[in-house]
């Protein structure tokens, strides 16, 4: 337990900083690339760094959200991985050679003539 604590008197001020460090960093930057490009090519007035910090909030909110994400559905690969894992080698290569000739990086093989 004492462990713990002592982990969280370095980590919380070092994450604290860290948040000042990339809003100091974004604010500035915003306000360089806002004041650089806007003002010459649609006559807009220049910002301070405490719009440029609100331009970012903002940004943030409208579309990078609140970090607040619903658990990922399947994705394709998950979907395709459970079902290879349930197919036998010889399936999966036939499997494998359909979708090659589908996507045209193979030609067909040539089908045996039946006597």
């Amino acid at each position: 337990m004492a462990r713990r604590l002592i982990k969280l008197i370095f980590i919380v001020p070092l994450a604290i900083l860290g948040m000042l460090v990339f809003v100091f960093i974004g604010g500035e930057i915003v306000l360089h690339l806002w004041n650089w490009l806007l003002p010459s090519l649609f006559g807009w007035r220049e910002i301070t760094f405490w719009q440029a910090v609100g331009l970012l909030a903002l940004c943030r909110i409208l579309f990078g959200g609140f970090g607040w994400h619903r658990p990922r559905r399947y994705s394709f690969r998950d979907r395709i991985d459970g079902r290879c894992g349930r197919m036998t080698p010889e399936e999966r290569e036939r499997f494998r050679q359909r979708v090659l000739e589908h996507l045209g990086i193979r030609s067909p093989a040539p089908k045996p003539e039946e006597h």
